[in-house]
């Protein structure tokens, strides 16, 4: 046997969290994130792209944050925008400047992977059209945020992209600028019954917005590495949710990214062994924003029922969209796959202040299917779709949870429900949320202390 070498790497000093959604997203990872970079010394996204919203509440100021790691609000963090992430440079600028002028220093702070594909007019385009066919056709709308995000990565996984790094040779650029816009406007202007684009303002746009970008251009793997080498805490921030996975979710009504936790690595060019506590984000209930199957939904729109509660209560719309956000109870047999996909280390319950008043509560435990009981979520859309949810029912609390930050003063009955949801789904609860804002948190056990 060869003997060890001496000069074999020591191991790295510095710990890392990763965060990711458990449903289908919009759970509060933001404020979980923002809570988690006091022990932070540098925050990653690593998929996904702008059409992800967290929306921050910090002293009582809210703050929509999109593409920017939600690190960006606390002074001295620096903020990374991993390979993984398909990077529309127009916004990225837009929402730097929306930051800059409530007085954060961003550009200082901001490096972005000079491998992220871009994306461009073309894809806005293509995303938009083929959304309106699928509805005037009556095959149905995916549900996607219209922003580009899939035709993008779609053009990465065929090795065709735009990246960032191109941006920075304008002859390379212009010469595959010409090759894409030439395929997307042949779709554009044929089966999809669209409007080509023109070359010219793209390529010129691109050209101006590329000198602001140059200087937070970085290779984000080797920073990340050598940040952790040298002591530093580092937080992933994932966007979306665990069932809303490309691979793992309800497809097709997923998005274009891995969102689940081994994607930490791949997307942001670090090593799976410097993913060291997985934290999922939970809600107290569940929502789903677009199409797709959603076993535990409650019909929302008469005032008076629990559906209508979950809705108003929690400001149930999306952070980029707008648009209503479905409501249902928490579906714990859905919880179970996140938590064997993501390798969940422990979980955040968030909004639970949401059920303050309900005289009852259900929890989904598993469901009927074709006749037979299941106690996890199938991986069929179909299958999930002819799921009948299987409730355990709990008594309510009339006592205020809001704001509430030690475990002990939460009611009863509310500590009763977190209790049973945590012996079920076989992961521990480490932290919950009570309100919006950083402080309202009852920590249990700390991920960066675990």
């Amino acid at each position: 046997m060869q003997q060890q070498s001496n000069s074999a790497p020591r191991a790295a000093r510095g710990k890392n969290v990763v965060v990711v959604g458990t449903q289908w997203g919009d759970e509060g990872k933001g404020k979980v994130v923002d809570w988690l970079t006091d022990h932070a010394q540098a925050v990653v996204r690593f998929q996904g792209g702008h059409n992800a919203g967290h929306t921050l509440v910090i002293k009582g100021v809210k703050t929509a944050l999109q593409l920017i790691p939600s690190g960006i609000m606390r002074d001295g963090v620096q903020c990374f925008i991993g390979n993984g992430v398909v990077v529309d440079p127009t916004h990225l600028l837009s929402e730097i400047e929306r930051l800059e002028k409530i007085g954060l220093d961003v550009r200082s702070r901001l490096f972005v992977s000079e491998s992220c594909p871009l994306i461009l007019p073309f894809h806005v385009e293509v995303d938009k059209a083929r959304e309106a066919l699928r509805e005037t056709s009556g095959a149905g709308k995916i549900g996607t945020t219209g922003k580009g995000i899939g035709p993008a990565y779609e053009d990465k996984v065929a090795r065709r992209a735009l990246r960032v790094q191109d941006l920075k040779h304008p002859e390379r650029f212009a010469k595959k600028l010409k090759e894409l816009l030439e395929l997307h406007n042949f779709a554009l202007g044929g089966y999809l019954k669209s409007t080509p684009l023109e070359f010219q303002p793209i390529f010129d746009h691109a050209m101006k917005v590329a000198e602001q970008l140059k200087p937070m251009m970085a290779d984000v793997g080797y920073r990340l590495y050598t940040a952790n080498r040298e002591g530093a805490n580092i937080l992933f921030e994932g966007a979306q949710g665990t069932l809303l996975d490309i691979d793992h979710g309800t497809y097709p009504y997923v998005t274009s990214s891995n969102c689940v936790a081994g994607n930490a690595a791949a997307g942001s060019g670090v090593g799976p062994d410097q993913l060291h506590y997985i934290l999922g984000i939970t809600k107290a209930y569940t929502t789903r924003v677009g199409s797709g199957p959603f076993p535990t939904e409650l019909p929302m729109d008469e005032e008076g029922t629990v559906g209508h509660h979950l809705s108003t209560v929690g400001q149930e719309r999306g952070t980029v969209t707008g648009r209503p956000r479905r409501c249902g109870w928490l579906d714990a047999a859905l919880l179970k796959r996140s938590i064997i996909i993501n390798g969940i280390s422990g979980l955040c319950i968030t909004k639970l202040d949401v059920l303050d008043g309900l005289k009852e509560i259900n929890v989904c435990v598993g469901y009927e299917l074709n006749g037979r009981r299941v106690d996890i979520l199938p991986l069929d859309a179909d299958e999930i779709l002819a799921c009948k949810p299987i409730y355990e029912t709990f008594p309510g609390w009339t006592e205020s949870t809001f704001g509430v930050t030690q475990w002990d003063a939460l009611p009863v009955n509310a500590r009763a429900y977190l209790e049973r949801v945590q012996g079920f789904i076989g992961a521990p609860i480490d932290m919950v949320s009570t309100g919006p804002d950083r402080e309202h948190t009852i920590l249990l056990r700390h991920p960066y202390q675990a």
